[in-house]
């Protein structure tokens, strides 16, 4: 998230950490093919800013579904996509009682995502419950065996963007249906695509109206050849609607 008032920044951290004493961590799976969603066998995930504790209760109601599998302790330390959120969540909730559970999201089907989606909607209900979400964008580049381009954007890097800025405009609108039309259509690398889905899932079957903002966009380098490469980044915040914040304060 990038605000121009670092204050703002400051204060916003200090709110979610005193509400949320859970973390949902979603992540793409880079390192082994599942069908299936997989939880942690570890009770505690250290950083170097800190411990964050596994919230071993849900991890147990989870596994008890029949749905989920268990990763392994090497894939586990293997995968890089919930990982990278873990030093950005023990700053913010330092000194604050939270707990976390990581869910590593495999490649799922339409039918999976949907019913992965049913299953976790009622933790959206529960106000002490934050949401992690991890993913990158576009990788271009003949080394990701991805090279769309549509030129009446101008240069590449320009066309990976409004390709990007597509699907970004569609993951704000809330519809899974339509995400998963736009990702059958171009095809966009798009890494976290299964995490974004069942998120999406989530906020269909939970009770509590959630808006979704995008609020930045970068780009590792700006493609203007076939020989170059990138990889996209996007950040998005997903917040109680105006309706129910104000229910929420009376």
């Amino acid at each position: 998230m990038v605000i121009s008032d670092t204050l703002l920044i400051e204060l916003t951290c200090k709110l979610i950490s005193f509400l949320s004493s859970r973390v949902f961590l979603l992540g793409p799976s880079h390192h082994y093919y599942t069908p299936n969603c997989a939880l942690t066998k570890a009770t505690i995930y250290s950083t170097p800013l800190g411990d964050l504790p596994i919230d071993l209760e849900v991890v147990e109601e989870l596994q008890a579904t029949g749905k989920f599998e268990f990763m392994d302790l090497n894939k586990d330390e293997a995968e890089h996509s919930m990982e990278m959120h873990l030093p950005y969540l023990a700053k913010v909730f330092h000194g604050h009682p939270v707990k976390i559970v990581p869910i590593l999201v495999g490649a799922l089907s339409s039918e999976s995502e949907a019913m992965y989606g049913r299953l976790l909607a009622k933790f959206v209900d529960d106000p002490k419950n934050f949401f992690s979400v991890s993913s990158d964008f576009c990788h271009w580049g003949n080394r990701f065996s991805y090279t769309y381009y549509d030129k009446k954007h101008g240069a590449i890097h320009k066309s990976i963007e409004a390709l990007d800025r597509m699907g970004m405009d569609i993951i704000e609108t809330g519809d899974a249906d339509a995400f998963k039309k736009y990702l059958k259509e171009y095809d966009n690398t798009i890494c976290g695509r299964h995490p974004i889905s069942v998120f999406l899932h989530m906020l269909k079957n939970s009770a509590t109206k959630i808006n979704i903002n995008f609020l930045q966009y970068e780009q590792s380098s700006q493609c203007r050849n076939m020989r170059d490469s990138s990889v996209s980044y996007a950040s998005a915040a997903a917040k109680l609607a105006a309706d129910e914040e104000m229910a929420n304060c009376n």
